[in-house]
């Protein structure tokens, strides 16, 4: 354990670097998965706290696996981008957590998560909050192709590729866009979603599993 009795078991790229929208002036985010003693977290008295978050030159964010996994099952898509960022530290119980991600979420709350998360999205945009309304209508996109993505092939990329959708975001993201431009690209995004959550045959998630894998966690970080 290192001094803040925290193990870091995965470390991974977010933002514009890891959505290959980067430019000169992006920073340099990351998430984080870590572990805290059970003996600890078992503790009278002691005050469970799920994530932390430091900002500077690098913002990254870190969440205790307990509370990562529950929002997980929940499929926050904030959360569920952890396990397909690119990876830059893990340890073999961040190998292992990666490998959850099919047993993990179900195409109901897919649904409704990216939608939630990305209406939420849209109103940031339409409501121009600190002047950042580029940002948040790329976010509200990206979110709506990763969740069509998600419901199609079972998985998703946070790298957007190159083509058509990479180059608008990349224009929207240069303010180079009408608000009616985002409605219209999100409405067809979303109805693609409403189509492709009545196709896709992914089961419920496996939440044995997911237990099983969390109280091993508990038992190897005692």
């Amino acid at each position: 354990m290192d001094g803040t009795d925290k193990t870091i078991i995965l470390k991974v790229l977010v933002g514009s670097h890891a959505h290959g929208l980067a430019d000169e002036n992006s920073d340099t985010d990351y998430r984080a998965v870590y572990v805290l003693p059970t003996s600890k977290i078992l503790s009278l008295g002691y005050n469970y706290k799920g994530n932390d978050w430091v900002e500077g030159d690098e913002d990254n964010t870190a969440y205790e696996i307990g509370h990562f996994l529950m929002l997980a099952t929940k499929c926050n898509p904030t959360i569920l981008e952890v396990f397909k960022a690119p990876n830059t530290e893990s340890t073999e119980d961040g190998i292992k957590l990666r490998a959850l991600f099919p047993f993990i979420w179900n195409p109901s709350d897919a649904f409704n998560a990216f939608l939630g998360y990305g209406l939420n999205q849209r109103k940031k945009f339409l409501d121009k909050k600190d002047n950042r309304q580029n940002k948040y209508a790329v976010a509200y996109l990206r979110t709506l192709y990763n969740l069509c993505q998600l419901l199609e092939t079972e998985n998703f990329d946070v790298f957007i590729p190159p083509g058509d959708f990479r180059n608008m975001l990349a224009r929207f993201k240069n303010g180079n866009y009408s608000p009616g431009e985002v409605i219209d690209e999100s409405e067809f995004l979303i109805d693609q979603a409403k189509k492709l959550v009545g196709e896709c045959e992914k089961g419920p998630a496996d939440m044995n599993k997911v237990n099983e894998f969390l109280l091993d966690v508990r038992r190897k970080y005692w």
